[in-house]
C-alpha cells in the first residue's frame, strides 16, 4: 500500500515515543495530589492536553495553574522515553520541512523526551504551548500544516489515539493509525501498522514541491 503526501504529521507520545512509563508515573503523582483513581485518569487522558485533562477530572481547579504543575511534574521522569521501533530510521529518512510534531505535551516536556529517546527536533513543533484548543480538535494539525506550508488534503497524519485520528480527520487529512496504545479495533482508521519497521520512504520531484511516498513494503502484515 502506497501514501503519497507533501508532509507527515506525527503525534509523540505513544507514536514516535514510548512515554507509558513517564506518563504513568505523572498520573499516579498527580492522583495522590488531588485524591483521584489513577486509572480512570489514565482511560481518559490519551492524546490530550494536560489543560483539557485538568477541565475534565478536576473542573474545580484552574486550569492554567494546574497544568503548569503537570507540566513541570513531567520533567522530572526522563527513564522510560525510548523511541517506538523504527521510528529513528523513519523520521531520519524524512527531508527536513517535509514533516512535522503535532503533540499534546509542552515544548519543553516534547524536547525533552525526543530527547531521551535519540529523535531530532523537527523544524515544525507543535505543542499544547501552541493551541487554545488540544485534540480532537484539528487546530494542531492545521498549525503545523500551515508553517509546513502543505495544503491540509497533501498532509498524513500518523496517530496512536482516537482523540488525535478525530483530530486528522477534521483538518481534512489522510491518517495512518499504529496501534501502540490503542488496538486497531478502537481507532477510527482504514490502515494501522504496529510500529513504523514496516514503512520506506522514497522521493519523487515534481515541479514545485516534494512528493513522499510510504510503502508497506510486501509481505507486512496492516
Amino acid at each position: 500500500m502506497t501514501f503519497r503526501c507533501d508532509a507527515v504529521l506525527f503525534d509523540m507520545d505513544g507514536t514516535l515515543v514510548d512515554s507509558r512509563i513517564a506518563c504513568e508515573k505523572l498520573v499516579r503523582s498527580w492522583a495522590a495530589r488531588r485524591g483521584l483513581d489513577p486509572e480512570l485518569i489514565s482511560a481518559g487522558a490519551q492524546g490530550r492536553t494536560n489543560r483539557d485533562i485538568v477541565r475534565e477530572f478536576t473542573p474545580h481547579l484552574p486550569p492554567d495553574e494546574e497544568a503548569a504543575w503537570l507540566n513541570e511534574e513531567e520533567l522530572r521522569y526522563r527513564e522510560g522515553n525510548v523511541a517506538v521501533q523504527g521510528a529513528v530510521d523513519i523520521v531520519s529518512a524524512l527531508p527536513n520541512r517535509t514533516w512535522a510534531l503535532v503533540t499534546s505535551a509542552s515544548r519543553r516536556v516534547a524536547e525533552m523526551r525526543l530527547e531521551c529517546a535519540g529523535l531530532v527536533a523537527p523544524a515544525v513543533l507543535i505543542s499544547s504551548d501552541d493551541v487554545r484548543v488540544g485534540k480532537p480538535d484539528p487546530e494542531g494539525y492545521l498549525r503545523a500544516a500551515e508553517q509546513l506550508h502543505v495544503a491540509p488534503a497533501h498532509c498524513l497524519v500518523i496517530e496512536d489515539t482516537p482523540a488525535g485520528l478525530e483530530a486528522a480527520q477534521r483538518a481534512g487529512m489522510d491518517a495512518l493509525a499504529i496501534t501502540t496504545t490503542f488496538p486497531a479495533a478502537e481507532l477510527n482508521a482504514t490502515t494501522s501498522i504496529a510500529n513504523f519497521t514496516c514503512l520506506q520512504v522514497s522521493e519523487s520531484k515534481v515541479p514545485g514541491k516534494l512528493r513522499l511516498e510510504l510503502r508497506v513494503r510486501t509481505g507486512d502484515r496492516i
